[in-house]
């Protein structure tokens, strides 16, 4: 059984997928730095970065979660020279034991982001 999760919190999907999907495990797609409110792109890694967690949070807590339940993360980047930065930004928002996560550079993002991040959660 699986059910879709949605939430006005985050960016509307752009193409034919659900923001998440409730399997047991809820499974979200990924986040780029877009601000739900204005539709815009956030500027630089560091805000991109801040901003996908924050629209990821928001799909979990339409499901009933948050970041604390994020047990793996895939990290999408056009350039792996701003790592460091992604990585401290990123550190902020996560408490031991941190997410089990891979990053991968990328050629594009949609919108022409430099992050992009998507997540799984348990309860």
């Amino acid at each position: 059984m699986k059910s879709e999760v949605r939430s006005k919190s985050a960016p509307a999907p752009v193409g034919p997928y659900s923001q998440a999907v409730d399997a047991g495990a809820v499974y979200c797609a990924g986040q780029a730095g877009i601000d739900p409110s204005s539709g815009n792109l956030e500027q630089g890694v560091v805000a991109q970065t801040a901003r996908a967690l924050s629209n990821l949070d928001a799909v979990l807590s339409a499901a009933g979660l948050g970041l604390r339940n994020v047990v793996k993360t895939t990290v999408f980047m056009t350039d792996l020279g701003e790592f460091a930065s992604m990585n401290e930004e990123y550190a902020r928002h996560f408490a031991p034991p941190y997410p089990a996560r891979s990053t991968v550079q990328v050629t594009a993002l949609p919108k022409g982001a430099k992050v992009e991040i998507e997540a799984i959660a348990v309860r």
